[in-house]
Formats: C-alpha cells, structure tokens, sequence
C-alpha cells in the first residue's frame, strides 16, 4: 500500500510538471520555493534569488535577530526559506518604504509582513511559484518571474491601510511614490511586483487566488492591520486613517436663504409686490363700482328734488385761476435767507466780475501747486486692502520672515488642430521643439543686467532651479529624449514620479498635473491636451535691485516667448504664457488705449454742454428771422467758461489732497471728470435758464439784479445738490479700501470746489456774458460790435411762447399735463414699484469679483493664458497656514501642531487641515498638508538610519526614553532647536527623503538665541480654481480654516496664499457697500428734509434715490456686472448723480414759481399745481442739462477696446442715465403730487414775484 501511494505521489509530480513550465514542483508546508541570491542580471540590477523547492531550515542567531528586529516577534521560533545575504538586501530595499510608511504603523506592519513573509516564511512554497527562470552567467538559475498568492482579504485591507497615509514633503500621498497612484489594492500589488530598476528586479505578479487552478497553492492569508486597528500599537493617527478622526462641525457658511429656487429676498420682493397689485386692483373695482353706486344714487335724488338753483349757490364764480388759490401760504425762514444769501453773492460777482474770476483763479492755482506732489497708485496691493489692515498685516509678516512669495512664469503649449474632443500635444517632433525652447530659456542672457535664470531662480537644494516642466522627466536635456521610448517614458514618470530615474535636478517630484492638462477625459497622459511649463523665480523686496534684475530676465523671456508664439502656429500649436510682470503692464495698456476714448467722450460732452446752453434765445425762427442775431445770441464762449471751471475744479481737488499724500488711482483719474462734469453741467443750465427767465420777466432791471435773483432762486437747489452728493461721497472717505477711500476723497472735494465756483467765478462769466449780449458784440470775438441784431429785451414780454423751447413747450402743453392724470399716475407707481421689485429681486445674483480677463485689452496676450490655466491647469495655488510666536520647544505646543503620533491634540493643526482637506466642497482645499513637525520627529528615528547622524552615529539610537510614537522623550528646548537646524539643513535625498532641506528650509524661521520657532508654516494646496467665486470662496474656507485652528489651540494662526490680498476686499466689500450706500442715503434723508423744509418730501426724494440705485444693483445683475471697487465707486457716484437729478425737481416742487405756477390755469389744484410747475420750470434744464449730456458721453464709451470699461463704466453708467433721468422726470413728480409735503415760499421774493 505505502508502494502505491508513493506511485501515485510521484506519478503526480511528474504529471505536474510536464503539464506546467512552473520551477515549483513541490507545494506543501515547511518548503521553500526561492532562497538565496544567484546574482545580477546587470551590474547596475538588483540581486536575484536562486531556485530552492527545498525544506526551511533554521536560522543561526545572528539571522534570527535580524528577522526579528526588522519582521517582529513572531519570527522568533520558526524556520526560514532566506539566508542572511538575501534579508540584508531585503532590509535594505525596506530603507525608503520605512521612512513612507513608518508614520502609519498598520500600514508599515502590512507592508513588511507582505514581504518578510514572502521572502522568509517557511511555508513560502504554498504561496509562491516560480514561473519563469534565467541562466546567469555562473551558470546558476534565478528567478526571472514568480506568482505570489494573496488573499484578497490582506490585499484590500493593505491597499486600506496605506492609501491615506500622507508623504508631507510633497503635500501628497505615499500611495503616489509606493503605489504609483494605485486607486485599489490589484493595482497597488501590481505596481509593487513590476520588474523596474529602482525596484522589484524580476516580476512579481500577484493573481488573484480564484484564478488558480493549482489546489496544492494556498494563499497567504495573514490578517492585515486596521488603520484603526484595536490594538493601539498599530493604530495611526487621523492625518492617515480617517476612521480615526474626530468629526469636525458642520459648516454652515455659504448656505442661502431660499424658498424653493427662490431667494429669501426675492421671494419675499415678489410677494409683498403681488400683494400690493392685487390690492389696487380691487381698491380700483371697488372705487368704480362706489363711483357708479353714487352716481345712480344721486340721479335718483335729484329726481326728487327741486330742480331750481339754491340761493345759497354761487353758479357764477368760476374759478379761472387755480394757480392763484394754490400759492404756498407758509414762509420758511431757512429757505428765505438761503434766498436772500445767494441773492448778496449773485450781485456782489456781477457786479465785480474781475476780482471775482482773479481771485478764483488764484485760488485754483494754489490748491493747484499740489500736482508737485501728484503720484499715481497702480500697485494692486496698496489699492485693494488698507495698509493696517488684517491681509495687509499678514502680507507683510509672510514677506518678512520667509520672503515675499515667488514669482512665477508659465507656457501653455496646446494643440488646436483638428476637431475632435482628443486632440493629443503629445508627439516626438513637439517634445524635440519644446525642448529646445527651454534650453534656450535656460541660456537667455537680460537685455540690462545680463542675468541669466541661474542667477534670478528659485533653488531649495542649492544648486538647481525649479522648473516644473515635462523635461524635468527626461533631466531637462534632448539627450534623454529617446523616439522609440518617450511614451513609455512619460508614462512611467507621471506614475511613479519619485523614481530616481523621473526626478528632476532640484530633487522634488513633478506631478502630472503639474506639468500636464487634458488628460482626464481619457485617464491616459499620452492623451494630454497641452504641455505646462512653470519657471519659478526668486522674488525680492519692492524697489530692490534684486527685483529689478528679475524684471528685466523676465522682459528677456516675454520676448523669446512672443517669438515662440509665431513658431509654435506654424506646427499647428498654440503657445500662451504669463510672466509675473505681464498682468500690471496689460493692465496700464488697457488704461491708455481707454484714455483716447474717455478723452472723446469729454469732448462730446464739452461740444454738446457749450451749444445747447444758447438753445432758448438763439432758435430757428430768430436766425431765418435775423441770422447776423447767431453771433450774439450763442452762449458757446459761456459754456466753454462753464466746462473751464468743471476742470478747474478737478485740477485743485486733485491738488490739495495730492498735498496731502492722497494718491490719485486710476479709477479716479477715469470718474472724476465724468462725476463733476454731471453735476457742473447741470448746474450751469439751472443757472442760465433761470436767468433767461428773469431776463425776459425783467427786462429793464440791471445785469447785476438780474443776476442775483437768478442766483437766489437756483442756489439753494444748488445747495441741496452739492451738500448732499459731497456728504455722500465723503462718507467713503472712511472705507478702509484705499481705492474707494481716496475716490470719494477727491469726488467730494471736487463736487464742493465746482459748486463754490459755479455760484461765483460762473457767475461773473453770466453778468460779462450779458454785457456783451446788450452791447451787441458776437460770441467768442467781443471785440466785434454788431448792430441791428435785434436782441434787445425791450419788447420782450414775460415767458412769451417765443422765448420757450421747442422742449419746454412741449413739458409745459403735453408731457406734464398727460403726467399728473389721476389713471397716469396709477400706471407709473405701479410700473416704477415693479421696476424697483425687480432690482429688490436680483440683488441675490449680483456676483462678486473681477475676472482678470476684462481688466486688460480684447487683444492682450494673456486673455488665451487665463482660459488655458482655468482649462488645464488642475492644480490650485498654495496655501500656508502660518504661525508666529509659538514657542515650539515646548512639549505642549509640539502637541498643538502635530499629527502623526498618539498624544498629538485631537484638535492639533495638522488633523484640523487634514479633516479639512477631506470635504474639498467646503474647505477647497486639495492637498494634505505639509507638517514639518512630524517629519522632523520622524528623521530623528533611529530606525532611518541614513537620515539623522551625529558624528557618524545615529541619533537616538541610543536615547532613553527611545523614540516612540507618544513623544516621550522627543527633543525640548535647546536640544530641539539644535536638532532642527540640522534636518533643515539635511540634503533631501533617495538615502533620506524626510530631509528637510528641499522641503522646509524655507518655511521656518529659526531663533536659536531665544530657542524658540519666530514664524513657521504649513503648506498645502487648494483644489483648482476656475472662477472668481472660486477664489472668493476659498479664500473665505482658509480664514474659517485658520479661525477653527486658532480656537482650538490657543495660538492665533492665519492662512496666506498669494491670490489673498487681491480678494480681501470681498469678506467686507457686501457690508461695507450696503454701510457706504445706506448711510449716503440716511444723509440725504436729513439734508434735504432740512432745506426743503419737509421730511415728507425728503423721504419722497430719498425713497426715489433709493429706487434708483437698487434698480442699477439689479441692472448689474442683468448685465453681468459683478460687485467689486470699481462698481462699488460707481454705485457711490450712482447716488451722487441721482440726488443731481431729484434734487432740482424736488425743491421746485416746494418752492415753486409763482409766475410759472399761475399758468397752471384751472388744470391743476394743490400738489398737483405744484408738480406740474416743478417739471415746467427745472424739468427742461435737468433733461437738455444733464440726461442728454451724459447719454452722449456715455454712448461714446460704448466703442472701447477695454472690456472692463465697456463692463464697468458703459454698462453701469448708460443704466444710470436712463434710470436716473426716468426717475426723477416720471416717478418723481408722481410721487411728490400724491406724497409730497405742504408747498413753502419765501419772504424775501414774495414781493418781487407778487410785483412781476
């Protein structure tokens, strides 16, 4: 029988092996299926091991120490398939795989139990096969492939306990270097066993165990470590096993009020306005049908009564005259001596109009000596964020301790031939091309200084610059650039970019996202859309000569650009780039190809203001009538004089607070003119229109008389404008944005020096204008007398038809009659209150921000770079959480930061970010962080031998207590201090690759005087940013971030990232618009109730202000106009303007003219009489004066080149004049005749008027 069983034992054999190529005939516990090493298949390769189907055999001491030190105990008592060459290579392979995975000690136990057990076990043979030998050149056999048998159970739960496990030098993940990226545990294994230089040196495959058919093979089956495995020796921290950590709270920021899809605000608008609809709608049935019951039951009572008239009846009193019995009947002292005030001033520059003009113009010229000191902020920085505040104070720490962050010059390379979704850049032709183009980067010598990049680069290791460039893979040189093995190549690298063979000179690896775009359609790099180079470059203090020589390199590398562009279109590619000093020399482009069209755009105004201010005496009838009456009828010379003293005013605001040191900003130098011209323009067409009334109504008073009456009666609705509008714009004088702070600066000081020149200098320009109408001299030349012109007022009589224009014919017969219907009004409140509704609704969908692409040219080089970067480029801009002031040699403060050992804070800054990183959705942010506390801890283990050394001693090899994961016995102190500085100034390399040198020799700043840490940093990364409410609201994460982080450990820490200071303004810019708009309003509210005299009129008037501007906001909306300074300066002059056209109407309204009043004949009672007279007296001059005005000056910005102005300024101001102008002329004489208060007069003109 024993014969039998040993036939058939042998028959089984011998089948086994004819039936399979398989080296391992014999599978059974207590055998080996390799042992020992049989050489090298290369001399530079790695040692193979030999054939061995032999029995396990045990281990002498010295052995059985070493695998027990490096494997752990349970290999104290076993026989082993490896001798002690092949477990030297074996702990020496381990090197660079302990120094990853030691942070994790699940991770680490699988990871050498995989491969002590492979290479050890003495049951080897039940999970291992040899499937493939090669002869050596002993002569001895070796193992060229193996099948190593895992059971799907310590696979998955290996892959689980590593794939979280952070590498902080990189800010990525050791799955990245170990793994190649591996996104499950086949893929990891297989990426382990893959034959390749630096690793495994013959295959390794791992199948599946249901894919055997071999029943004598049985799998390895050990049970893997939990990252949060119950025996806590193995259990790793939460910056590495998220089944660890503790749950940080819910983030409730960002989320909006909403009723469905609805906005709570818009919601609510649509409601409350729906309501009021239907309210007047069955208030209007209900009045009608009131109206017909009353009308049916009075027919029936007059058929019962007499029809015969009453005694008591007066039939024959029949009022003609409404007007006359609707005469404001209360006097209001404040209105009568403003009267009366400006009435002296009126006089007094008429009568002296030289002192006047002289002593205007001598004061401009001395505020104007303040252009000494004129200088123009354009650096972004000073302009968005005050210089004390939070971002500014944060900058400017970050920039002193560890430098101002780097500059950075990148190139897209893109394919744009052909039409479909794949369109590849990828070939050996491109790659030679490009190559060459940063071979000659690397040799470009600048025009001024003569540097090349060497000198101007960034270089963490000392000795070679970062440049993050597909030539990186290959060492930066066309040597490496093979045609038949590029792909295999490019492959390789992006899946293991920490191989030796893929690391670029400085040492740091390049991610494929990094230097490649466009391959995630297809998940194949070889498939990647556009090529990324980033030449990073040592940035320096502002002004220094240091900077000055990086400018100019990078002047030299625009240019070589430029000239590759043209190259890279004639091979069917695209070139794009940026470099750092591209974006402000784009941006001041944009101002000067703009300042041709502002330029046109004035002179416009300035053409069209000079002749329609002879519009009402010099019409068609007095020229066919007497065409030589042109010469001395125009007003083009006044109104040249008028637009004189629009600039004079700017001149001397821009002065005095020049004086000051008040910087002027582009935007002022672009609004400015714009804002005072709207406002002067305006006034000047009140002033002589009024005049022209008083001229025609007093015909034989003197020039000076008629003068200071025209000036009383217009200068306190000057003085309503003026005050307001400067008070408003003042108020932005305390925003702590410089460029709004210095904008209403110079607005307010220059509407309140154009006001003051308007009542005086003006003034005196009118009464000499005068002078030379009545002495019959022609306009422009007076030293030309004309006679028999026929301009004389002798016969003139008051307001008759002739004297009006063709537009103040048509207020005063068709426009304000049809206005002040009962049903007319009906529509125009309900129309205005929708309109007002809608802006109420779409406030909500104002966006923030400002897309760089609209601040520079349609044609700038840098529009297709800033779509290529939001396309391709999917990696986000970093991010450092910083420290200062943290004395870190201090045990509890080690705590508050790490995260990778046992007694770390729960809440340490390390786990915080890393529990961040985990919800990019919120946190946006797309790397875990760079702890250089940890490192630091773990290159003093003793156990990385080749890291930490002291005299050719490792350190900590003999400390007592021993390094451990609990930081007992870890460096305080002096000690730590010491020890810090040397791993920062350890080389980083494949020997040690936790050095700190190329990592974080930049991101702590070391006392050693004081032993304490001044400042120190931890780096991670955002996830990509497309869009400006990306930046916004990652910006907004960092600072909750950062605020969680300084909570919990008691140290304050902020977040700095580069993008940072220019999207400050946005945490406040929501408040600090509705504070600067709010108060502007609450100012007008109280001004005007003050001098008209009435709070119901001065709530009408700001209530329509109101409307106005919440209209623009919604017109924002609309038009794609979203809220940052340059429309938050519009928005402040929005109100400004729209107090210039209510203003007038509002106080004509109150103060109405009593010659223009009685003309209302019987049309009108009460306020209606009143609003009619508003809109006959100022309506004209508001619409000519100020509408047309600025609509030409507005539609002329329409034809820039700048998006940003076509935006910002066409946009925004053409909804301005148009709402504004509709407004003031509809809804506001509406709204006066329905709410407006109880009309006033004043004394000092009673008598006149009650006279004329």
């Amino acid at each position: 029988m024993r014969q039998l069983l040993q036939l058939v034992s042998l028959a089984t054999l011998i089948s086994n092996a004819l039936a399979s190529p398989d080296w391992t005939q014999i599978h059974e516990k207590g055998r080996c299926a390799i042992r020992g090493q049989c050489g090298k298949k290369s001399f530079f390769g790695g040692q193979l091991p030999c054939l061995d189907n032999g029995k396990a055999k045990e281990p002498t001491d010295a052995i059985r120490k070493k695998l027990v030190d490096t494997c752990g105990e349970k290999w104290g008592n076993r026989p082993v398939c490896c001798d002690e060459d092949q477990l030297d290579a074996m702990i020496d392979k381990f090197s660079v795989p302990d120094s990853l995975t030691s942070p994790c000690p699940a991770c680490k136990n699988n990871f050498f139990n995989l491969f002590c057990t492979f290479t050890c076990s003495p049951d080897q043979s039940l999970f291992v096969n040899v499937t493939k030998a090669q002869e050596l050149s002993k002569g001895k056999d070796a193992v060229a492939e193996l099948n190593y048998l895992v059971t799907d159970e310590y696979g998955s739960g290996f892959y689980d306990s590593c794939k979280d496990v952070k590498f902080s030098a990189t800010n990525g993940f050791i799955m990245d270097l170990l793994g190649g990226g591996a996104k499950n545990y086949t893929a990891f294994l297989k990426f382990l066993g893959d034959e390749k230089a630096l690793g495994s040196p013959f295959q390794m495959n791992f199948p599946r165990p249901r894919d055997i058919e071999d029943e004598t093979m049985v799998a390895m089956h050990d049970i893997p470590k939990k990252c949060n495995d119950e025996d806590e020796k193995y259990r790793c921290s939460c910056v590495d096993c998220p089944a660890t950590c503790p749950a940080l709270s819910e983030v409730s920021e960002g989320k909006r009020c909403k009723v469905g899809v609805l906005p709570c605000l818009t919601f609510a608008a649509i409601l409350v306005y729906s309501v009021l609809v239907l309210i007047a709608i069955a208030g209007g049935v209900f009045h009608i049908a009131w109206m017909k019951h009353s009308q049916r039951r009075s027919e029936r009572l007059r058929l019962l009564q007499d029809a015969a008239p009453s005694d008591d009846e007066d039939e024959g009193d029949v009022i003609h005259n409404a007007g006359m019995f609707d005469r404001p009947q209360s006097n209001y002292r404040l209105n009568s001596v403003l009267d009366k005030a400006f009435n002296r001033l009126g006089r007094t520059s008429a009568r002296y109009p030289g002192i006047t003009i002289g002593a205007s113009i001598l004061l401009v010229a001395l505020l104007s000596l303040g252009w000494i000191r004129f200088a123009v902020e354009t650096n972004p920085v000073r302009l968005w964020v005050s210089s004390n505040s939070a971002a500014a104070e944060e900058k400017a720490f970050f920039d002193n301790n560890f430098g101002p962050f780097y500059r950075a010059e990148q190139a897209f390379l893109v394919n744009d031939t052909g039409s479909s979704d794949i369109r590849p850049v990828l070939s050996y032709e491109t790659l030679t091309w490009w190559f060459d183009v940063e071979n000659r980067i690397k040799r470009l010598r600048s025009s001024e200084y003569g540097v090349t990049i060497d000198d101007v680069c960034f270089k963490p290791t000392g000795d070679a610059c970062v440049v993050q460039s597909v030539s990186g893979y290959f060492s930066g040189g066309l040597s490496s650039l093979n045609p038949s093995t590029w792909k295999q190549k490019i492959q390789k690298c992006t899946d293991d970019p920490a191989d030796a063979e893929c690391l670029p000179d400085f040492n740091l690896p390049l991610k494929k996202e990094m230097v490649l775009g466009g391959w995630e359609k297809t998940d194949d790099v070889l498939d990647s859309q556009a090529l990324i180079s980033t030449w990073v470059i040592n940035n320096h203090a502002e002004g220094s000569e240091a900077e000055a020589k990086a400018m100019d390199w990078e002047q030299t590398l625009k240019s070589t650009l430029l000239t590759a562009q043209a190259s890279a279109k004639d091979k069917g590619l695209r070139l794009s780039f940026s470099t750092e000093i591209s974006l402000e020399e784009e941006l001041n482009k944009s101002t000067n190809t703009d300042a041709k069209i502002v330029v046109i755009s004035y002179l416009v105004m300035f053409l069209y203001a000079s002749v329609a201010l002879g519009s009402t005496t010099l019409t068609i009838q007095n020229l066919l009538r007497n065409p030589t009456s042109a010469l001395v009828m125009s007003k083009f010379s006044l109104g040249v004089a008028g637009i004189v003293i629009v600039l004079m005013s700017v001149s001397a605001s821009v002065g005095l607070f020049s004086a000051f040191g008040v910087k002027v900003t582009l935007i002022i130098a672009e609004v400015i003119p714009f804002l005072v011209l709207a406002v002067g323009v305006d006034n000047i067409f009140l002033i002589v229109h009024e005049f022209e009334r008083v001229d025609s109504s007093h015909p034989d008073e003197l020039i000076v008389d008629r003068v200071g009456k025209a000036l009383g009666r217009m200068g306190p609705s000057i003085l309503l404008s003026a005050s307001t509008e400067t008070v408003a714009f003042a108020l932005g004088a305390f925003a702590g944005m410089p460029a709004v702070r210095n904008f209403a600066i110079y607005a307010a000081g220059a509407v309140f020096i154009n006001a003051v020149l308007q009542v005086t200098m003006f003034v005196s320009v009118l009464a000499l204008n005068q002078r030379r109408v009545e002495d019959n001299r022609a306009d422009c030349f007076p030293c030309l007398k004309l006679d028999k012109t026929g301009v004389g007022n002798a016969t003139s009589r008051p307001y008759q038809p002739d004297s009006e224009t063709t537009l103040q014919r048509f207020i005063r017969k068709v426009y304000a009659p049809g206005l002040l219907q009962r049903k007319t009004k009906a529509v125009v409140i309900m129309a205005f209150l929708g309109l007002f509704t809608a802006g109420v609704s779409l406030i909500p969908e104002v966006a923030l921000g400002l897309d760089q692409r609209i601040a520079i040219p349609k044609d700038s080089y840098l529009i297709p770079y800033f779509n290529d970067l939001y396309e391709y480029f999917n990696t986000g801009p970093p991010v450092y959480f910083v420290t200062r002031e943290l004395n870190v040699t201090e045990r509890k403060h080690q705590q508050e930061l790490c995260g990778r050992f046992t007694t770390c804070d729960e809440y340490s800054l390390t786990t915080i970010l890393e529990q961040e990183r985990k919800r990019p959705g919120v946190s946006h942010i797309g790397e875990p962080a760079a702890s250089w506390i940890d490192d630091f801890f773990f290159w003093l283990n003793p156990l990385q031998d080749k890291c930490c050394k002291n005299g050719g001693k490792v350190c900590f090899e003999d400390r007592d207590p021993p390094w451990n994961i609990t930081l007992s016995g870890m460096p305080e102190g002096t000690e730590f201090i010491e020890y810090l500085g040397q791993w920062v100034r350890s080389p980083t390399n494949q020997d040690c690759i936790i050095a700190g040198e190329a990592a974080y020799s930049h991101a702590l700043v070391i006392d050693a005087t004081r032993d304490t840490i001044n400042a120190s940093h931890f780096r991670s990364s955002h996830g990509p940013l497309r869009s400006q409410e990306d930046f916004i609201e990652a910006y907004a994460s960092a600072r909750r971030i950062s605020d969680s982080i300084s909570e919990n450990i008691g140290t304050e820490v902020f977040p700095y990232s580069k993008f940072y200071i220019f999207f400050d303004q946005y945490t406040t810019i929501v408040k600090l618009t509705a504070t600067l708009l709010g108060s502007a309003i609450a100012l007008i509210l109280v001004i005007t109730s003050i001098l008209l005299g009435s709070i119901r009129t001065g709530i009408v008037v700001t209530v329509t202000v109101t409307m106005i501007v919440i209209d623009i906001i919604g017109t924002m909306a609309v038009a794609g106009v979203s809220l940052n300074a340059v429309s938050l300066v519009n928005l402040v002059i929005c109100v400004g303007i729209g107090v210039e056209f209510c203003a007038h109407i509002a106080r004509a309204f109150m103060f109405p003219s009593r010659n223009v009043m009685e003309r209302a004949k019987n049309k009108f009672r009460g306020k209606d009489a009143r609003a009619w007279t508003a809109l006959v007296n100022v309506g004209g001059s508001v619409f000519s004066g100020i509408t047309i005005t600025k609509f030409l000056g507005v539609f002329i910005l329409a034809f820039t080149r700048s998006k940003i102005f076509e935006i910002y300024y066409f946009r925004i101001w053409l909804a301005l004049v148009i709402l504004a102008a509709a407004h003031a002329l509809i809804f506001l004489p509406v709204a006066l005749s329905i709410f407006g208060g109880e009309g006033k007069y004043s004394s000092y003109y009673k008598k006149t008027e009650a006279n004329e």
